[in-house]
């Protein structure tokens, strides 16, 4: 018997070599640039990386700004387009930030004063009313706003539709469609509001629809268009939906689970 034979190195021998990619670098950064969650972001240790660590606490606090700022009109969205759209402002019945923050319910109906000064200023019964509202985002308001609502009246005057006078409701919650349809009593409401934020944007706007909305509706009496934002839905596109979305709710006369959203294929 041969007790000469070296051993052999079963490790060494059986471990894989190391693949040569060049293309993983440029196939990472393609995967990054296609959406803003953060994907292959790497560790060091059971961690992030300092890079990644630092962007997270920004975008939170970002998140958190967004949260609880508050708007003014002519500050955050200009005089003139104030003034070009008779923009006025009323209230829920959510006094403070905070208040507005602990009790969602408060924020689905209006102050008395708001209710009387909308009978006041806007025409009962148009086509289209549109409402902003302050939500979970102000940012989200300053951001999509000033260029989404032009076109959303430029398309229904192409269509030949009634434009509802628009105005802001301050500490708002979708909740408040109802009130503004049993005051106004137009075909479609659309209230364009602020997103809850996350840690990709502080900036996503929605946009909910209902036909001829009454207290009592729930979310299963309305439609939504979300993520209206630079890596969302850009602002042309949501114009483009949201009066055809419009269109479809006024055909069918409801809006809601049983009515779908039509996208070209």
């Amino acid at each position: 018997m041969n007790h000469n034979v070296e051993p052999t190195n079963r490790m060494t021998d059986s471990a894989p070599k190391p693949v040569e990619n060049d293309r993983a670098e440029p196939d990472l950064a393609c995967f990054r640039a296609r959406t803003p969650a953060r994907v292959f972001a790497g560790r060091a240790g059971s961690s992030y990386r300092t890079e990644m660590l630092l962007g997270l606490r920004a975008d939170h606090a970002s998140a958190l700004d967004a949260v609880r700022a508050e708007i003014v009109l002519e500050r955050d969205l200009g005089a003139e387009f104030v003034s070009r759209w008779q923009l006025f402002e009323v209230a829920s019945r959510a006094a403070t930030k905070q208040e507005f923050l602990l009790r969602p319910d408060l924020g689905r109906l209006l102050s008395d004063e708001g209710r009387g000064a909308i009978v006041r200023h806007c025409p009962a019964g148009a086509d289209l009313q549109v409402v902003i509202g302050d939500g979970l985002s102000a940012a989200a308001v300053v951001a999509q706003v000033p260029a989404l609502l032009p076109l959303i009246a430029q398309h229904a005057s192409t269509l030949g539709r009634q434009f509802g006078r628009p105005f802001f409701v301050r500490h708002c919650r979708v909740g408040i469609l109802n009130e503004v349809g049993e005051l106004l009593d137009p075909l479609a409401v659309v209230l364009l509001i602020g997103e809850r934020p996350g840690l990709a944007t502080a900036e996503s706007l929605s946009a909910y629809m209902a036909y001829r909305p009454r207290p009592g509706d729930t979310d299963a009496q309305r439609n939504l268009i979300s993520n209206v934002h630079a890596r969302g839905v850009p602002v042309p596109e949501a114009a483009r939906r949201i009066l055809n979305l419009a269109a479809r709710l006024r055909h069918l006369e409801a809006s809601g689970a049983a009515v779908k959203e039509e996208l070209p294929g």
